[in-house]
Protein backbone atom coordinates (compact mmCIF):
# COMPACT_ATOMS: atom_id res chain seq x y z
CA UNK A 1 0.00 0.00 0.00
CA UNK A 2 2.35 2.23 -1.32
CA UNK A 3 0.31 4.34 -4.26
CA UNK A 4 2.22 7.03 -6.13
CA UNK A 5 1.10 9.54 -8.73
CA UNK A 6 1.98 8.57 -11.77
CA UNK A 7 5.17 10.88 -12.82
CA UNK A 8 5.29 10.16 -16.55
CA UNK A 9 1.45 10.30 -17.49
CA UNK A 10 1.58 13.39 -15.42
CA UNK A 11 5.08 15.01 -17.81
CA UNK A 12 3.25 14.12 -21.10
CA UNK A 13 -0.11 16.04 -19.95
CA UNK A 14 2.20 19.08 -18.90
CA UNK A 15 4.17 18.41 -22.15
CA UNK A 16 0.54 18.48 -24.11
CA UNK A 17 -0.19 21.74 -22.17
CA UNK A 18 2.70 22.98 -22.93
CA UNK A 19 1.66 23.11 -26.96
CA UNK A 20 -1.42 24.64 -26.44
CA UNK A 21 -3.35 20.93 -26.46
CA UNK A 22 -6.20 20.23 -23.96
CA UNK A 23 -5.88 16.84 -22.07
CA UNK A 24 -7.81 15.38 -19.58
CA UNK A 25 -6.47 12.78 -17.05
CA UNK A 26 -7.53 9.14 -15.94
CA UNK A 27 -6.04 8.09 -12.83
CA UNK A 28 -6.74 4.24 -12.24
CA UNK A 29 -4.94 3.50 -8.87
CA UNK A 30 -7.54 3.68 -7.07
CA UNK A 31 -10.22 2.60 -8.69
CA UNK A 32 -11.46 -0.77 -10.85
CA UNK A 33 -9.75 0.38 -14.43
CA UNK A 34 -12.70 -0.15 -16.82
CA UNK A 35 -15.09 1.45 -15.12
CA UNK A 36 -13.12 4.80 -14.76
CA UNK A 37 -11.36 4.42 -18.30
CA UNK A 38 -15.04 3.91 -19.77
CA UNK A 39 -16.48 7.07 -17.33
CA UNK A 40 -13.74 9.05 -18.87
CA UNK A 41 -13.97 8.43 -22.53
CA UNK A 42 -18.11 9.61 -22.26
CA UNK A 43 -17.16 12.43 -19.83
CA UNK A 44 -14.56 13.38 -22.49
CA UNK A 45 -14.77 12.08 -26.50
CA UNK A 46 -11.01 12.33 -26.80
CA UNK A 47 -9.56 12.97 -30.13
CA UNK A 48 -6.45 11.13 -28.84
CA UNK A 49 -6.40 8.59 -26.65
CA UNK A 50 -2.78 7.50 -25.12
CA UNK A 51 -2.46 4.43 -22.69
CA UNK A 52 0.68 5.75 -20.97
CA UNK A 53 2.47 3.33 -18.00
CA UNK A 54 5.03 5.41 -15.65
CA UNK A 55 8.08 4.71 -16.82
CA UNK A 56 9.60 5.51 -13.33
CA UNK A 57 7.82 2.71 -11.52
CA UNK A 58 9.66 -0.20 -10.87
CA UNK A 59 6.39 -2.11 -11.48
CA UNK A 60 5.90 -0.86 -14.81
CA UNK A 61 9.63 -2.10 -15.97
CA UNK A 62 8.79 -5.35 -14.77
CA UNK A 63 6.25 -5.86 -17.34
CA UNK A 64 3.56 -7.39 -15.40
CA UNK A 65 0.83 -9.84 -16.53
CA UNK A 66 -2.15 -8.21 -15.34
CA UNK A 67 -0.85 -4.37 -16.34
CA UNK A 68 -0.42 -5.97 -20.27
CA UNK A 69 -4.18 -7.44 -19.71
CA UNK A 70 -5.36 -3.66 -18.65
CA UNK A 71 -4.17 -1.92 -21.38
CA UNK A 72 -5.34 -5.08 -23.82
CA UNK A 73 -8.61 -4.16 -22.48
CA UNK A 74 -8.72 -0.41 -22.79
CA UNK A 75 -7.46 -0.58 -26.51
CA UNK A 76 -10.64 -2.87 -27.21
CA UNK A 77 -12.51 -0.13 -25.17
CA UNK A 78 -11.19 2.58 -26.58
CA UNK A 79 -11.54 1.36 -30.30
CA UNK A 80 -15.37 0.25 -30.07
CA UNK A 81 -15.36 3.92 -29.11
CA UNK A 82 -14.27 5.06 -32.30
CA UNK A 83 -11.17 7.05 -30.54
CA UNK A 84 -7.62 6.66 -32.07
CA UNK A 85 -5.96 4.87 -29.10
CA UNK A 86 -1.86 5.07 -28.72
CA UNK A 87 0.35 3.34 -26.03
CA UNK A 88 3.70 3.98 -24.31
CA UNK A 89 5.33 1.79 -21.74
CA UNK A 90 8.10 -0.93 -21.35
CA UNK A 91 6.27 -3.80 -22.18
CA UNK A 92 4.34 -2.34 -25.15
CA UNK A 93 7.69 -1.33 -26.08
CA UNK A 94 9.30 -5.00 -26.36
CA UNK A 95 5.82 -6.61 -27.70
CA UNK A 96 5.04 -4.14 -30.83
CA UNK A 97 2.77 -6.20 -32.27
CA UNK A 98 0.96 -7.67 -29.45
CA UNK A 99 -0.15 -4.64 -28.45
CA UNK A 100 -0.66 -3.14 -32.01
CA UNK A 101 -3.15 -6.68 -32.39
CA UNK A 102 -4.88 -5.97 -29.02
CA UNK A 103 -6.67 -2.57 -31.14
CA UNK A 104 -3.73 0.09 -30.31
CA UNK A 105 -3.31 2.57 -33.52
CA UNK A 106 -0.18 3.77 -32.26
CA UNK A 107 2.94 2.51 -29.69
CA UNK A 108 5.09 5.21 -28.79
CA UNK A 109 8.86 4.09 -28.99
CA UNK A 110 11.58 5.72 -26.32
CA UNK A 111 10.60 9.14 -24.37
CA UNK A 112 7.35 9.77 -24.39
CA UNK A 113 6.91 13.40 -24.12
CA UNK A 114 7.53 15.05 -27.46
CA UNK A 115 6.35 12.28 -29.77
CA UNK A 116 3.10 12.17 -27.75
CA UNK A 117 2.88 15.93 -28.87
CA UNK A 118 3.55 15.48 -32.36
CA UNK A 119 0.93 13.07 -32.64
CA UNK A 120 -2.00 15.07 -30.82
CA UNK A 121 -1.17 18.10 -33.35
CA UNK A 122 -1.85 15.60 -36.17
CA UNK A 123 1.25 15.45 -38.23
CA UNK A 124 1.84 12.54 -40.25
CA UNK A 125 2.55 9.19 -38.67
CA UNK A 126 5.45 8.67 -40.89
CA UNK A 127 6.99 11.70 -40.33
CA UNK A 128 6.95 11.29 -36.45
CA UNK A 129 10.21 10.06 -34.62
CA UNK A 130 9.57 7.13 -32.11
CA UNK A 131 5.75 5.46 -33.72
CA UNK A 132 5.14 1.89 -34.37
CA UNK A 133 2.18 1.26 -36.67
CA UNK A 134 0.74 -0.75 -39.09
CA UNK A 135 1.00 0.34 -42.35
CA UNK A 136 -2.19 -0.14 -43.99
CA UNK A 137 -1.17 -0.40 -47.73
CA UNK A 138 1.50 -3.37 -46.87
CA UNK A 139 -0.24 -4.57 -43.59
CA UNK A 140 2.97 -5.07 -41.90
CA UNK A 141 4.38 -2.69 -39.08
CA UNK A 142 6.13 0.12 -39.72
CA UNK A 143 8.33 1.70 -37.66
CA UNK A 144 9.99 5.42 -38.18
CA UNK A 145 13.58 6.51 -37.11
CA UNK A 146 13.85 6.85 -33.33
CA UNK A 147 13.73 9.65 -31.67
CA UNK A 148 16.74 10.84 -30.17
CA UNK A 149 16.93 11.20 -25.97
CA UNK A 150 16.25 14.68 -24.80
CA UNK A 151 19.77 15.27 -22.79
CA UNK A 152 18.51 19.33 -21.51
CA UNK A 153 15.91 17.91 -19.10
CA UNK A 154 15.65 20.98 -17.69
CA UNK A 155 13.68 22.03 -20.44
CA UNK A 156 10.85 19.70 -19.37
CA UNK A 157 7.92 21.11 -17.78
CA UNK A 158 7.16 20.25 -14.33
CA UNK A 159 4.55 17.63 -14.09
CA UNK A 160 1.02 18.57 -14.22
CA UNK A 161 0.67 17.89 -10.04
CA UNK A 162 -2.82 19.99 -10.25
CA UNK A 163 -4.41 17.16 -12.27
CA UNK A 164 -3.84 14.63 -8.91
CA UNK A 165 -6.52 13.68 -6.74
CA UNK A 166 -4.78 14.14 -3.45
CA UNK A 167 -7.68 13.72 -1.29
CA UNK A 168 -6.77 9.94 -2.60
CA UNK A 169 -3.56 9.87 -1.72
CA UNK A 170 -2.77 11.35 1.21
CA UNK A 171 -5.39 9.31 2.95
CA UNK A 172 -4.13 6.01 2.15
CA UNK A 173 -0.71 6.50 3.05
CA UNK A 174 -1.96 7.82 6.31
CA UNK A 175 -4.01 5.05 7.02
CA UNK A 176 -1.37 2.53 6.54
CA UNK A 177 1.81 3.95 7.42
CA UNK A 178 0.73 7.07 9.35
CA UNK A 179 2.88 9.58 6.96
CA UNK A 180 2.20 10.91 3.32
CA UNK A 181 4.60 10.60 0.17
CA UNK A 182 4.92 11.33 -3.28
CA UNK A 183 7.17 10.77 -5.47
CA UNK A 184 9.87 12.84 -7.60
CA UNK A 185 12.53 12.30 -10.21
CA UNK A 186 15.70 13.75 -10.96
CA UNK A 187 17.62 12.24 -13.95
CA UNK A 188 16.70 9.43 -16.33
CA UNK A 189 18.53 6.02 -17.24
CA UNK A 190 21.60 4.23 -15.95
CA UNK A 191 24.97 3.81 -17.23
CA UNK A 192 25.60 0.50 -15.75
CA UNK A 193 25.67 -2.26 -17.59
CA UNK A 194 23.90 -5.29 -15.33
CA UNK A 195 23.25 -8.04 -18.18
CA UNK A 196 19.89 -9.14 -16.70
CA UNK A 197 18.58 -5.12 -16.34
CA UNK A 198 16.47 -4.00 -19.20
CA UNK A 199 16.58 -1.02 -20.21
CA UNK A 200 14.04 -0.36 -23.55
CA UNK A 201 13.53 3.03 -23.27
CA UNK A 202 16.64 4.85 -22.27
CA UNK A 203 19.37 2.30 -22.77
CA UNK A 204 22.67 2.88 -20.73
CA UNK A 205 22.08 6.29 -21.54
CA UNK A 206 21.83 8.87 -18.19
CA UNK A 207 20.80 12.02 -18.09
CA UNK A 208 20.28 14.53 -15.23
CA UNK A 209 18.72 17.89 -14.13
CA UNK A 210 20.57 20.76 -12.85
CA UNK A 211 20.32 20.13 -9.02
CA UNK A 212 18.94 23.70 -8.05
CA UNK A 213 15.65 22.64 -10.15
CA UNK A 214 15.36 19.31 -8.77
CA UNK A 215 15.62 21.12 -4.99
CA UNK A 216 12.50 24.02 -6.57
CA UNK A 217 10.45 21.32 -7.17
CA UNK A 218 10.95 19.45 -3.39
CA UNK A 219 10.02 23.15 -2.46
CA UNK A 220 6.81 23.32 -4.34
CA UNK A 221 6.01 20.48 -2.81
CA UNK A 222 6.33 21.15 0.64
CA UNK A 223 4.41 24.33 -0.20
CA UNK A 224 1.46 23.18 -2.46
CA UNK A 225 0.81 19.79 -0.88
CA UNK A 226 2.68 19.25 2.56
CA UNK A 227 4.07 15.99 2.16
CA UNK A 228 5.77 14.35 4.68
CA UNK A 229 8.40 12.58 2.42
CA UNK A 230 9.35 11.69 -0.89
CA UNK A 231 10.42 8.82 -2.88
CA UNK A 232 12.90 9.96 -6.03
CA UNK A 233 12.09 7.22 -8.59
CA UNK A 234 15.59 7.50 -10.50
CA UNK A 235 17.18 4.18 -11.47
CA UNK A 236 20.20 6.06 -10.22
CA UNK A 237 19.72 9.23 -7.77
CA UNK A 238 23.31 11.34 -7.25
CA UNK A 239 25.02 9.35 -9.50
CA UNK A 240 27.74 12.37 -9.12
CA UNK A 241 29.19 13.27 -5.34
CA UNK A 242 29.10 17.10 -6.94
CA UNK A 243 26.21 17.37 -8.07
CA UNK A 244 25.01 15.54 -4.65
CA UNK A 245 26.77 18.52 -2.89
CA UNK A 246 25.65 21.04 -5.54
CA UNK A 247 21.94 19.21 -4.53
CA UNK A 248 22.06 19.86 -1.11
CA UNK A 249 23.38 23.16 -0.89
CA UNK A 250 20.25 24.48 -3.57
CA UNK A 251 18.19 22.52 -0.56
CA UNK A 252 19.26 24.08 2.05
CA UNK A 253 19.28 27.53 0.32
CA UNK A 254 15.68 27.33 -0.74
CA UNK A 255 14.36 25.73 2.68
CA UNK A 256 13.05 22.69 0.71
CA UNK A 257 14.01 19.90 2.57
CA UNK A 258 12.06 16.72 2.78
CA UNK A 259 13.16 13.36 3.93
CA UNK A 260 13.60 11.22 1.00
CA UNK A 261 14.27 7.73 0.13
CA UNK A 262 16.39 6.87 -3.37
CA UNK A 263 17.89 4.04 -5.16
CA UNK A 264 21.50 3.63 -5.80
CA UNK A 265 24.39 1.69 -6.31
CA UNK A 266 26.57 0.38 -3.52
CA UNK A 267 29.63 2.00 -4.82
CA UNK A 268 28.32 5.15 -5.19
CA UNK A 269 27.86 5.66 -1.57
CA UNK A 270 31.06 6.80 -0.78
CA UNK A 271 31.85 8.71 2.60
CA UNK A 272 31.58 12.27 0.41
CA UNK A 273 28.11 11.67 -1.38
CA UNK A 274 26.77 10.45 1.58
CA UNK A 275 27.28 13.62 3.81
CA UNK A 276 25.68 15.28 1.06
CA UNK A 277 22.32 13.24 1.03
CA UNK A 278 22.27 13.31 4.90
CA UNK A 279 22.18 17.33 4.45
CA UNK A 280 19.70 16.90 1.82
CA UNK A 281 17.09 15.65 4.11
CA UNK A 282 17.76 11.78 2.76
CA UNK A 283 16.58 9.52 5.24
CA UNK A 284 16.69 5.69 3.15
CA UNK A 285 18.75 3.79 0.76
CA UNK A 286 18.12 1.00 -1.59
CA UNK A 287 20.96 -0.08 -3.10
CA UNK A 288 21.36 -3.46 -5.43
CA UNK A 289 23.33 -5.58 -3.71
CA UNK A 290 21.61 -8.22 -5.59
CA UNK A 291 24.10 -11.42 -4.16
CA UNK A 292 26.83 -11.63 -1.12
CA UNK A 293 29.04 -14.08 -3.64
CA UNK A 294 31.79 -12.54 -6.17
CA UNK A 295 31.04 -15.48 -8.57
CA UNK A 296 27.73 -14.16 -8.97
CA UNK A 297 28.01 -10.78 -8.91
CA UNK A 298 30.84 -11.35 -11.79
CA UNK A 299 27.96 -13.28 -13.58
CA UNK A 300 26.16 -11.03 -13.72
CA UNK A 301 28.44 -8.14 -14.71
CA UNK A 302 27.34 -5.65 -11.66
CA UNK A 303 30.83 -4.45 -11.50
CA UNK A 304 31.02 -4.18 -7.38
CA UNK A 305 32.85 -6.04 -5.02
CA UNK A 306 30.92 -7.74 -2.30
CA UNK A 307 33.39 -5.52 0.32
CA UNK A 308 31.57 -2.66 -1.13
CA UNK A 309 28.23 -3.68 -0.07
CA UNK A 310 29.62 -3.80 3.89
CA UNK A 311 31.47 -0.50 3.49
CA UNK A 312 28.59 1.88 1.74
CA UNK A 313 26.23 -0.40 4.90
CA UNK A 314 29.19 1.39 7.29
CA UNK A 315 28.89 4.98 5.47
CA UNK A 316 25.33 5.16 5.84
CA UNK A 317 25.13 3.77 9.56
CA UNK A 318 27.23 6.79 10.17
CA UNK A 319 25.23 9.16 9.15
CA UNK A 320 21.96 7.08 10.38
CA UNK A 321 20.37 6.59 6.99
CA UNK A 322 18.47 3.14 6.78
CA UNK A 323 20.61 1.03 4.31
CA UNK A 324 18.37 -1.53 2.53
CA UNK A 325 19.26 -3.76 -0.05
CA UNK A 326 17.74 -5.41 -3.47
CA UNK A 327 18.94 -8.84 -3.41
CA UNK A 328 18.04 -11.70 -6.34
CA UNK A 329 18.79 -15.41 -6.07
CA UNK A 330 18.50 -17.78 -8.63
CA UNK A 331 20.88 -16.41 -11.26
CA UNK A 332 22.93 -18.80 -13.52
CA UNK A 333 25.26 -20.98 -11.63
CA UNK A 334 24.72 -19.95 -8.21
CA UNK A 335 24.61 -22.84 -6.13
CA UNK A 336 24.04 -23.42 -2.21
CA UNK A 337 27.02 -21.76 -1.06
CA UNK A 338 26.68 -18.70 -2.94
CA UNK A 339 23.12 -18.45 -1.34
CA UNK A 340 24.43 -19.32 1.98
CA UNK A 341 27.18 -16.43 0.98
CA UNK A 342 24.07 -14.25 0.50
CA UNK A 343 22.44 -14.78 3.73
CA UNK A 344 25.81 -14.70 5.51
CA UNK A 345 26.15 -11.21 4.28
CA UNK A 346 22.51 -9.88 5.10
CA UNK A 347 23.47 -11.43 9.05
CA UNK A 348 26.62 -9.53 8.50
CA UNK A 349 25.53 -5.85 7.40
CA UNK A 350 21.99 -6.24 8.97
CA UNK A 351 20.39 -3.92 6.80
CA UNK A 352 17.48 -2.08 7.97
CA UNK A 353 14.94 -4.04 5.13
CA UNK A 354 15.16 -5.66 2.19
CA UNK A 355 13.57 -6.74 -1.33
CA UNK A 356 14.17 -10.15 -2.32
CA UNK A 357 13.21 -11.58 -6.28
CA UNK A 358 14.46 -14.14 -8.11
CA UNK A 359 16.14 -13.67 -11.49
CA UNK A 360 13.71 -12.40 -14.26
CA UNK A 361 14.50 -12.88 -17.52
CA UNK A 362 13.35 -9.39 -19.85
CA UNK A 363 14.05 -8.80 -23.30
CA UNK A 364 16.28 -6.97 -24.64
CA UNK A 365 18.72 -8.30 -21.87
CA UNK A 366 22.15 -10.71 -22.08
CA UNK A 367 20.12 -12.45 -19.43
CA UNK A 368 17.39 -13.02 -21.53
CA UNK A 369 19.58 -14.45 -24.18
CA UNK A 370 21.31 -16.80 -22.48
CA UNK A 371 18.46 -18.40 -21.15
CA UNK A 372 15.37 -17.91 -23.27
CA UNK A 373 15.68 -21.39 -24.76
CA UNK A 374 14.55 -23.11 -21.41
CA UNK A 375 11.69 -20.60 -21.16
CA UNK A 376 8.56 -22.00 -21.39
CA UNK A 377 4.86 -20.04 -22.28
CA UNK A 378 4.92 -18.23 -19.38
CA UNK A 379 7.38 -15.47 -20.41
CA UNK A 380 6.07 -12.38 -17.53
CA UNK A 381 4.89 -12.33 -13.68
CA UNK A 382 1.35 -11.61 -12.96
CA UNK A 383 2.13 -9.61 -10.01
CA UNK A 384 5.38 -8.42 -8.62
CA UNK A 385 5.35 -10.85 -5.64
CA UNK A 386 5.27 -13.71 -8.24
CA UNK A 387 8.37 -14.88 -7.76
CA UNK A 388 8.39 -17.47 -10.00
CA UNK A 389 11.20 -19.10 -11.75
CA UNK A 390 10.76 -18.97 -15.44
CA UNK A 391 14.29 -21.11 -16.85
CA UNK A 392 15.61 -23.97 -15.39
CA UNK A 393 16.92 -22.91 -12.23
CA UNK A 394 19.25 -24.57 -9.66
CA UNK A 395 15.95 -25.00 -7.14
CA UNK A 396 12.22 -24.92 -7.43
CA UNK A 397 9.61 -21.72 -7.47
CA UNK A 398 8.22 -23.07 -4.04
CA UNK A 399 12.43 -22.92 -2.38
CA UNK A 400 12.97 -19.36 -3.02
CA UNK A 401 9.73 -17.92 -2.08
CA UNK A 402 10.57 -19.80 1.14
CA UNK A 403 13.89 -18.74 1.23
CA UNK A 404 12.60 -14.68 0.71
CA UNK A 405 10.08 -15.32 3.51
CA UNK A 406 12.67 -16.61 5.73
CA UNK A 407 15.37 -14.14 4.89
CA UNK A 408 12.36 -10.98 5.32
CA UNK A 409 11.68 -12.30 9.02
CA UNK A 410 15.13 -12.59 10.08
CA UNK A 411 15.44 -8.78 9.06
CA UNK A 412 12.41 -7.35 9.88
CA UNK A 413 12.05 -7.23 13.69
CA UNK A 414 9.11 -8.59 15.63
CA UNK A 415 9.09 -11.85 14.76
CA UNK A 416 9.65 -14.96 17.47
CA UNK A 417 12.60 -16.61 17.16
CA UNK A 418 9.99 -19.70 16.89
CA UNK A 419 8.68 -18.70 13.37
CA UNK A 420 11.82 -17.64 12.16
CA UNK A 421 12.77 -20.85 12.94
CA UNK A 422 10.12 -22.77 11.42
CA UNK A 423 10.58 -20.44 8.48
CA UNK A 424 14.10 -22.20 7.66
CA UNK A 425 13.26 -25.31 8.37
CA UNK A 426 10.61 -24.98 4.94
CA UNK A 427 13.89 -23.85 3.19
CA UNK A 428 16.07 -26.87 3.83
CA UNK A 429 13.21 -29.15 3.34
CA UNK A 430 12.92 -28.17 -0.23
CA UNK A 431 16.35 -27.35 -0.95
CA UNK A 432 16.82 -31.08 -3.00
CA UNK A 433 14.14 -29.86 -5.32
CA UNK A 434 14.50 -28.07 -8.76
CA UNK A 435 11.78 -27.15 -11.63
CA UNK A 436 12.43 -28.18 -14.83
CA UNK A 437 9.95 -25.87 -17.79
CA UNK A 438 7.35 -25.66 -14.83
CA UNK A 439 7.63 -29.24 -13.48
CA UNK A 440 8.84 -29.60 -9.69
CA UNK A 441 11.61 -32.95 -9.80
Amino acid sequence: MQPYPPLQPLLAAAALRSAGISIAFCDVTFQEPGQAFEQSLRDHSPQLVVVCEDDFNFLSKMCLGRNREVAFSMAQVAKAAGHVVAVHGPDSTDHIEAYLNAGFDYVLVGEVENTIVDLAQQWRPSEIPGLAYYDQKTGSVRYTPPRPLNSKLDSLPLPAWDLVDMDQYRPAWLGAHGYFSLNMVSSRGCPFHCNWCAKPTYGNHYHVRSPRLVAEEMRYLKTAFRPDHIWFADDIFALSPTWAADFANAVETLDARIPFKMQSRCDLMTRDSVTSLKRAGCSEVWMGAESGSQQVLDAMEKGIRVEQIYRARAHLARHDIRACFFLQFGYLGEGWEDIMATIQMVRDTKPDDIGVSVSYPLPGTKFFNLVVGQMGKKVNWTHSGELAMMFQGAYSTAFYRELADALRLEVRNGAEPERIREAWEKVYQLKGTAEVNGVLV
